[in-house]
């Protein structure tokens, strides 16, 4: 990876965790506040769900780009295609799954009574499918990663072999 690729991917991350730390630790809290006086009395049991979701689903994307630094980080390095690679993505795909069992848990909170409209807890519900997809294409990057490692120990291999001949 380039130096300037690197430089542009580490700003986007930076961002984004410095956004989504704002999101966590303000925009929350002053929703928090907003639900116990927007939500209905027979709704104010959704209040701390809501919130712990929101907290959740956030936490899995702070998760998310802290692997992906470090994955960017072995690339620059030259060290994406070992063994060690595989930890971060491991836990990439365990917080996207998260964040969909979180949209999935959010659209069901949301379905019983009136407090939303049957078409958002169907649009939450696509997300979920969305989010999981996310996960399934992350599963199969990781198995194209497995390859690649498998394949650069074998040039290793054989490149040990080859100077042993010479």
């Amino acid at each position: 990876m380039g130096k300037a690729t690197v430089l542009a991917v580490r700003i986007v991350l930076a961002l984004v965790l410095v956004g989504s730390l704002f999101v966590q630790v303000v925009m929350v809290s002053l929703m928090a506040i907003d639900l116990a006086h927007l939500l209905a009395p027979e709704d104010a049991h959704l209040r701390v769900p809501l919130i712990v979701i929101a907290v959740l689903a956030i936490l899995t994307v702070e998760v998310a780009v802290v692997c992906v630094w470090q994955l960017v980080t072995m690339a620059r390095r030259g060290t994406v295609f070992s063994h060690a690679a595989f930890r971060y993505v491991n836990v990439i795909i365990i917080a996207v799954a998260v964040a969909s069992v979180l949209t999935f848990a959010l659209g069901v909170l949301l379905a019983p009574g009136e407090a939303v409209a049957p078409g958002v807890v169907l649009l939450i519900g696509g997300a979920g499918v969305l989010i999981a997809g996310v996960a399934l294409i992350v599963l199969v990057l990781r198995a194209l990663l497995a390859q690649a490692v498998a394949r650069d120990a074998q040039a290793n291999e054989l490149q040990a072999e080859l100077d042993e001949v010479i």
